[in-house]
């Protein structure tokens, strides 16, 4: 039997859940050595819910009262969306969660995981302190972080967490400030002292002294060609990746009508979720 290092993916979702749900706790069943908790004020149950989804109920009141407290000032959560800017001290605000896993990370529900052993293999994990899913920056919708007191705190090491932390104001801390198209496009964080100091910024000026894992294994956009096959993504029939993110196909998409059970293979063009290449899912 292997042993794995364990992992456990930490979401934050307030309100109704989103029509993509079935498709993320369908992806997270196949992950089955990974264990993804939901915190949430949603008492909808989720049918069909595998042994490796946990749900925990919190109110968005109660995890601004611990943030609060742990940090030593008042924090800001006055709306669902700030959480983003709080993802990389997950580690630090949940312990009673992640104390028995070797990592623990932030994730998103607009996703529909592949294979993620595939790519958080041994290798990966024994060398690396924090592992994004793109090359360019610390991705929100998927980030790993070692499980000790060094990464759980790290996100102390912007001298402006504070600030991120206290104000309303949405910073995109747990990525790159919004500097989401300069970063593609080759520039340097370090090309905008201005910014605050975000995750990336951080992360990248400790280059040396942690261990970060920068690769491009995701599907963004909406590129069509992307197949969901047992539990593996697969793009163009040619290359596999890790998850697809969903954040411009939810926009595209119609609602789809969700069929139940979710089948073994689907695609997603750009604008449609299709039972096959030539049958498409029926729209509300």
């Amino acid at each position: 039997m292997l042993v794995y290092k364990t992992i456990a993916i930490i979401t934050c979702w307030y309100g109704p859940y989103s029509w993509y749900l079935p498709y993320f706790i369908h992806s997270c069943q196949y992950n089955p050595t990974i264990d993804f908790f939901i915190i949430t004020d949603n008492e909808e149950s989720i049918l069909r819910k595998p042994e490796n989804v946990k749900i925990i109920h919190k109110s968005l009141e109660e995890i601004k009262t611990t943030a609060s407290k742990k940090l030593g000032f008042t924090v800001n959560i006055d709306y669902p969306y700030k959480l983003c800017d709080f993802k990389p001290a997950y580690g630090f605000l949940f312990p009673e969660i992640v104390k028995d896993y070797d990592f623990w990370g932030h994730g998103d529900m607009d996703v529909v995981y592949g294979n993620i052993r595939n790519f958080m293999t041994d290798e990966v994990l024994n060398n690396y302190d924090i592992i994004s899913s793109r090359h360019d920056y610390i991705t929100g919708a998927f980030c790993i972080f070692r499980n000790n007191n060094e990464m759980n705190t790290f996100f102390m090491k912007s001298k402006d967490f504070k600030q991120v932390f206290s104000s309303a104001e949405h910073f995109c801390f747990d990525e790159c400030a919004f500097l989401w198209k300069e970063l593609e496009s080759g520039a340097s964080i370090f090309d905008y002292p201005d910014n605050i100091q975000s995750m990336t910024y951080i992360v990248k000026k400790a280059d040396g002294k942690i261990k970060a894992f920068f690769d491009f294994i995701i599907v963004e956009g909406t590129p069509g060609k992307i197949k969901w096959e047992k539990g593996r993504i697969i793009y163009k029939d040619a290359y596999e990746a890790m998850f697809y993110h969903l954040v411009e196909f939810k926009k595209a998409c119609k609602r789809p009508k969700i069929v139940n059970p979710i089948p073994d293979i689907f695609y997603f063009t750009p604008k449609k979720i299709m039972t096959s290449t030539k049958i498409e899912v029926p729209s509300v």
